[in-house]
C-alpha cells in the first residue's frame, strides 16, 4: 500500500503505517534559475519526481509521500530578488522537527528526496542527525545527482551542466512546458575552470560559489539543446532508478 501522507485520517497512522513503511520527503526550492526559467523549477521537479517513484512502487512497496518541503537553503541565490532561502540552522531545525513528529508514527524509515543541489552537505549531515536522535533510517536520494557531488553532466557543458543546464531545463520543459522561455536562454559555461585538474565541479578541491560568481544571469550550463523530448527520458529515467533504490531501502538493515 502506498500513497499521499495527508492524506491517511488521524486514526490510521497507526493501523496504515507499520515499522516496513518508507515515508519520502521530497525536498524542493524557490530560488533563480535564470531568465528561461521559473523559480520553482526545484520544487516541482522534487514533488512530481515524488508522486511519480510512488505511483511507481504502487503496492509493491509500503511507500508514502510527505507534503513537499518548497522553501530551503537556496543562499547561494540570495543575490537575486525572488529568491527566498532559510538559514542552515532553521533548515536543520524544520527537519529536525519533521523527524520528530516521524518518529511517532510506527514507519522507522525517512527518505529525503532532494531537488536542490546547494542542499546536498547538509542534507547528508542531516541523515546522521535524525539517526542519532530519533532512531529513524535515515536516506537521501536525488532525481539527478548534481554534477559538482560527483553525478554526470553531458561533454558538451563540459561536465558543467550545474544550475539552469540541458537536463535540468529539459525536465522541466516535460513537465511545465509553459513556463519555459528557451528564446531567453544562452551558453553559460564557464570554459577556463574546465581547464583545471583539481580545483573544479566534481574535482578534487571544492570551492564555494555563489551562483553570480559565473555570469551576473545566476545560471551554469547551457540550455539551448534542451527538449521536451529529452526531459522525458530524463525524467523517465530517473524515476525508474529511484524506484529500484526503493527495494534496497526496504530491505536495507545495515548489512546485517
Amino acid at each position: 500500500m502506498s500513497g499521499m501522507y495527508e492524506d491517511l485520517k488521524g486514526p490510521e497512522i497507526s493501523t496504515v503505517l507499520t515499522d516496513q513503511s518508507i515515508l519520502l520527503l521530497p525536498i524542493g526550492a524557490i530560488e533563480q534559475h535564470g531568465p528561461h526559467l521559473p523559480l520553482s523549477v526545484d520544487h516541482v521537479i522534487a514533488d512530481e519526481t515524488g508522486r511519480a517513484v510512488v505511483e511507481a512502487c504502487g503496492d509493491e512497496i509500503d511507500i508514502w509521500m510527505l507534503p513537499t518541503l518548497s522553501v530551503s537553503k537556496s543562499n547561494e541565490h540570495t543575490w537575486s530578488s525572488g529568491t527566498i532561502s532559510l538559514g542552515y540552522q532553521t533548515l536543520m531545525a524544520v527537519l529536525e522537527d519533521i523527524g520528530r513528529s516521524v518518529a511517532t508514527t510506527p514507519a522507522k524509515k525517512l527518505v529525503l528526496l532532494n531537488g536542490h543541489g546547494g542542499n546536498t552537505t547538509m542534507l547528508s549531515t542531516a541523515l546522521r542527525e535524525l539517526r542519532l536522535k530519533y532512531s529513524l533510517q535515515t536516506f537521501l536520494m536525488h532525481p539527478s545527482l548534481p554534477p559538482a557531488y560527483g553525478g554526470e553532466s553531458n561533454e558538451d557543458e563540459l561536465g558543467m551542466g550545474i544550475h539552469g543546464g540541458r537536463d535540468e531545463t529539459s525536465v522541466f520543459m516535460f513537465l511545465r512546458p509553459e513556463h519555459v522561455d528557451l528564446e531567453k536562454a544562452n551558453r553559460r559555461i564557464p570554459e577556463k575552470l574546465a581547464e583545471n585538474t583539481h580545483v573544479k565541479f566534481g574535482g578534487t578541491v571544492s570551492f564555494g560559489w555563489l551562483s553570480n560568481d559565473f555570469h551576473e544571469d545566476g545560471y551554469i550550463g547551457d540550455p539551448t539543446g534542451a527538449s521536451s523530448e529529452l526531459g522525458e527520458r530524463l525524467f523517465h529515467a530517473a524515476v525508474s532508478s529511484l524506484s529500484e533504490a526503493m527495494k534496497e531501502v526496504r530491505d536495507f538493515d545495515f548489512g546485517r
